[in-house]
């Protein structure tokens, strides 16, 4: 579901190699996840301890490199090879090449930089196709679908403001409000002011706003009747918000902008401000409203 490979999903991050496996393990492996290859004996001292730092290194990657362990007094070949002349030896894979390395036991910090700068060779193991393939399953109706595949993201990734964004929207869509500002509210304080999170959440306002709003017809009678009835055209943007009518909310609440900036506070604006917040900052809506609210606040 997230785009990554059966190899990426299925394997153990962390396992013991052999000269008959080096060629699937290591360099055809790499060729779709970075592998760290550890040469190490059991006479050797050092090795006790780099072990261990780097399958803890390689265990918080979840998933995004992998460790293959090679004992040299049992499989000499590769490491006669790649010319491994003391151990511990440390080299890193990508696309089926060597591309880093280092002999002799680092410090645990150093071990973590090291594997952190090798998992990000593999970019983000295709989790920005998913969060394209799982929007693409909102914008098509298929709410559900998108739901689980945002949910698996972020199993994945637990930092990613657009799963994040992306799991509250669909909850909207399906109408379960507490749950989505509940996901919104669990976000990682890293991401809380992302822009994709603040966009969620003016969509869970407008969602709210949207189970009191009125009918539609009803309202813009009222407007027809009375162009200055402020509340009634504020009411029935809402209304149209809330059937998905989205430039004509813009429009009735420009209208109401043009006719008295003030009304309630300053009302119109801020809604035009939350309905801009919850579309893309791309959308021909959002800009064409922008544009038009700043030539009326600058006039």
């Amino acid at each position: 579901m997230l785009g990554m490979t059966d190899a990426q999903t299925a394997v153990s991050p962390i396992k013991d190699g052999t000269d008959a496996e080096f060629m699937a393990d290591v360099v055809e492996a790499s060729k779709t996840v970075p592998i760290i290859v550890d040469f190490w004996a059991t006479w050797c001292g050092p090795c006790k301890t780099l072990g261990p730092a780097l399958e803890a290194a390689v265990t918080k990657s979840k998933g995004k490199v992998r460790l293959v362990k090679i004992d040299v007094d049992k499989n000499p070949a590769f490491a006669g090879q790649l010319r491994v002349q003391s151990i511990p030896t440390v080299y890193a894979f990508w696309q089926g090449q060597p591309v880093d390395g280092f002999q002799g036991a680092l410090p645990p910090s150093q071990v973590d930089e090291f594997v952190t700068k090798i998992a990000a060779l593999g970019g983000d193991d295709g989790l920005s196709d998913a969060i394209e393939a799982a929007q693409a399953m909102l914008d098509e109706g298929a709410i559900v679908d998108a739901a689980e595949t945002f949910a698996a993201i972020l199993q994945e990734d637990g930092e990613s403001a657009p799963a994040y964004a992306g799991l509250v929207t669909a909850y909207v869509m399906m109408g379960e409000l507490d749950q989505a500002e509940a996901i919104l509210n669990g976000a990682p304080a890293s991401i809380a002011t992302a822009p994709e999170l603040e966009a969620a959440r003016a969509r869970i306002d407008l969602a709210r706003q949207a189970a009191n709003a009125g009918p539609v017809a009803e309202l813009a009678a009222r407007v027809e009747a009375d162009p200055a009835d402020h509340q009634a055209r504020y009411d029935l943007a809402t209304a149209l918000h809330a059937k998905g009518d989205v430039q004509g909310a813009v429009d009735h609440l420009l209208e109401l902008f043009r006719r008295d900036r003030d009304w309630n506070d300053g009302a119109a604006k801020t809604q035009l401000f939350t309905i801009f917040e919850a579309l893309s900052p791309k959308d021909p809506i959002a800009l064409g409203g922008r544009r038009k609210l700043s030539s009326m606040i600058f006039v």
